[in-house]
Parts: C-alpha cells; sequence; structure tokens
C-alpha cells in the first residue's frame, strides 16, 4: 500500500495568508454588528409619541412659514469657498518649509514657492477685479 504524503508546507503558507483576511472581517462584522445593536436598542428604548409640533419641518429653531423656496445669497458661498482655498494653500506652506530646510533644495523649493504663490497672487487679483470681495 502506499502511504499518502504529507504537504504540510503550502498548507501552513495558505493558513498563514489568510489569517490576515479572517482578521479584517471579524473586525468588519463585529462593526456591522455594532451598529446593528445600537440602532436596534435605539428603536426600542426611545419613547414614540408623535405630536402635531414633532412632525413639523424642522430647521434651525425656527418655525417654517410661508413657501419652501427661497432665495440664498451666493456671495456667502464664495467667501467659504475663498477661504477654503487660502486655507488648503496654507497647509501647503509647512511641508514647503520642512523642505526648504533641508539641504539642498534652498534655490529650487524657493523658486517653486515663488511660482506658487504667484498663482494665488493672480487669483486674489482676479477675484478682487470681478468685486468678488466687496461686502455690498
Amino acid at each position: 500500500m502506499l502511504e499518502p504524503t504529507v504537504r504540510t508546507a503550502p498548507v501552513q503558507l495558505a493558513a498563514d495568508y489568510f489569517e490576515g483576511y479572517a482578521v479584517v472581517g471579524v473586525l468588519a462584522a463585529a462593526g456591522v454588528l455594532f451598529v446593528v445593536v445600537a440602532f436596534t436598542a435605539g428603536r426600542l428604548l426611545r419613547p414614540v409619541v408623535p405630536t402635531p409640533e414633532k412632525l413639523l419641518t424642522y430647521e434651525c429653531g425656527v418655525d417654517p412659514v410661508g413657501e419652501g423656496w427661497a432665495h440664498t445669497q451666493v456671495r456667502y458661498y464664495v467667501y467659504a469657498f475663498l477661504y477654503v482655498i487660502f486655507a488648503v494653500d496654507s497647509i501647503f506652506l509647512f511641508p514647503w518649509a520642512t523642505v526648504f530646510a533641508a539641504p539642498g533644495f534652498g534655490g529650487v523649493t524657493l523658486v517653486e514657492m515663488f511660482v506658487f504663490l504667484g498663482f494665488l497672487a493672480v487669483g486674489l487679483l482676479y477675484a478682487w477685479k470681478k468685486g468678488v470681495l466687496e461686502w455690498t
């Protein structure tokens, strides 16, 4: 009779390989289970007393009056957009400062930053000429 040969090395390699995926799968299942339990507990434990006040549309503590369509001022969004642009650009200044301090990158990095600041200045000048920065 022939005895079966034992091949444990490839089986062990496959087990090690899938062990990492098993950990991720268990963590994903635990996360989903946590969310399901939390939402189910919230649904079972909360009081349900519908009143006309609770069924009204709620917006910033103000009762809805008139029709639902309202005009909004676009300039507030433009200011927010300009703020985000300059906030993100200021974030780019910190890595530039660390590279500029490293030996061998001084001149090239300085020219790159002046090009970057030039683009910012052109954008700011364009916004100023279009009257975007005026409040009235």
